[in-house]
């Protein structure tokens, strides 16, 4: 079975979570504050984790770490409504196998839950033991993206919170790897 952690303080945002997710196989388990997500970490031993970027007054970068740590072979995924390339940068920097934007409909998180971990598609921050610059995490972020809005310029834009023209200027200057 497939077993989720989401960390979302917006209870009826989580419950709707839930029920769409558990219609797709997933056992689903809550916790709303970062405490109770590394304390559920432990006790439901998920395979993956959604996790809201902004608790109240805490923020989910913070567990990142220790939640890879713990769970090594999960799937992290940062859900933010206040999305930003330096947030989307460290929070892949810290772990984390993707990066979405609220609002995200059903079938764009299924692909990013059901896709294979980032560090197997060179999403990771190193390559070959290297350290990738901050443009070259950003230049994965985006291609992966792009590709799970199936290269939709605007779509993917949008996601990004960032103008189209914006987008594909960032793509005409692919980073030195």
């Amino acid at each position: 079975m497939k077993k989720l952690l989401i960390v979302e303080d917006d209870i009826i945002f989580a419950n709707t979570l839930i029920r769409r997710l558990t219609k797709h196989g997933f056992d689903c388990a809550h916790a709303e504050t970062n405490s109770a997500a590394l304390l559920a970490c432990h006790r439901h031993q998920p395979n993956y984790v959604l996790l809201d970027m902004k608790l109240a007054q805490e923020t989910t970068l913070n567990i990142i770490t220790p939640i890879r740590q713990s769970r090594p072979n999960s799937r992290i995924i940062l859900l933010t409504g206040f999305a930003s390339i330096a947030t989307a940068v460290d929070a892949i920097k810290l772990g984390a196998d993707d990066y979405l934007t609220k609002p995200l409909d059903t079938q764009t998180l299924l692909a990013a839950l059901n896709e294979s971990k980032a560090s197997e598609i060179t999403t990771d921050t190193q390559i070959d033991g290297e350290t990738l610059s901050a443009e070259q995490v950003q230049w994965q972020h985006i291609q992966q993206v792009l590709k799970v809005n199936d290269g939709n310029i605007s779509a993917t834009a949008r996601q990004l919170s960032m103008h189209r023209r914006t987008l594909q200027r960032k793509l005409q200057k692919r980073p030195q790897c």
